[in-house]
């Protein structure tokens, strides 16, 4: 399924609130600050949910705290970089927590090599998909399809891209998706006029992500993840 390489620990968590799924980040990451040494790639899905990143404006929020408790979306800000963007149901989230190494240390080649992820999942249902000059995320002819925005610290990776699988469109009506007025929405349902399922096509981005990024890719559960790290805590504590 992939080329030899360092071992990514790739975990479909199903639905996970936004608010647990940033302390799963933040846990992993710092235990891989002290030394562990596996990748791992969460993949989920959230309940309605707006976040803004570092360059995001609130004035890209459409509506207000009550319209969106109306419709039980929460709202948080966040450390990863781009604008405003929402998660839900019928996307599939990914958050790669990797360690760069070597020539893996250069931002624009790890986004760029997130959205080659992203095209070769499209390409293999038949969607016609593509960057755009000067924007992150992959775009299709009826609008933009997945959004990305992430965090580097110390080489370390967190937060991640969200590719609308079938997504409920009209939530995005609350934002003006990642800052960028008119630019449409869409989801490989709308486009390919079928429902597709969100865990096959996550089946499909863990195969990709392995080749894409040259690691060995192992499923686990969040259980054998905790205890994986758990093993690391105690092995450094009797070093």
């Amino acid at each position: 399924m992939t080329s030899a390489g360092k071992t990514c620990y790739a975990l479909s968590l199903g639905s996970v609130e936004y608010r647990r799924a940033l302390e799963l980040q933040m846990q992993v990451c710092e235990m891989k600050k002290k030394g562990f040494r596996e990748d791992v790639l969460l993949l989920l899905e959230h309940p309605p949910t707006i976040t803004l990143g570092r360059n995001g404006r609130w004035h890209h929020l459409l509506a207000s705290k009550e319209g969106l408790a109306a419709r039980g979306v929460e709202c948080f800000e966040v450390d990863r970089g781009g604008d405003i963007t929402f998660h839900g149901p019928g996307q599939v989230v990914g958050y790669p927590l990797l360690q760069l190494e070597g020539r893996e240390r250069d931002v624009h080649r790890y986004m760029r090599c997130l959205e080659d992820v992203l095209l070769r999942v499209l390409e293999a249902y038949g969607i016609e998909s593509a960057r755009r000059e000067g924007l992150t995320g992959v775009w299709t002819g009826q609008g933009k399809i997945a959004a990305m925005g992430v965090h580097i610290s110390r080489w370390i990776t967190r937060h991640g891209f969200a590719l609308n699988v079938r997504t409920d469109l009209a939530y995005f009506d609350l934002i003006v998706p990642c800052g960028i007025a008119g630019a449409g929405i869409a989801s490989m349902s709308s486009i390919l006029r079928r429902n597709v399922e969100v865990q096959e096509v996550a089946d499909l981005l863990v195969e990709e992500f392995g080749s894409v990024f040259e690691r060995r890719v192992v499923r686990v559960s969040e259980g054998d993840l905790y205890k994986a790290m758990q093993t690391h805590a105690h092995q450094n504590a009797v070093a």
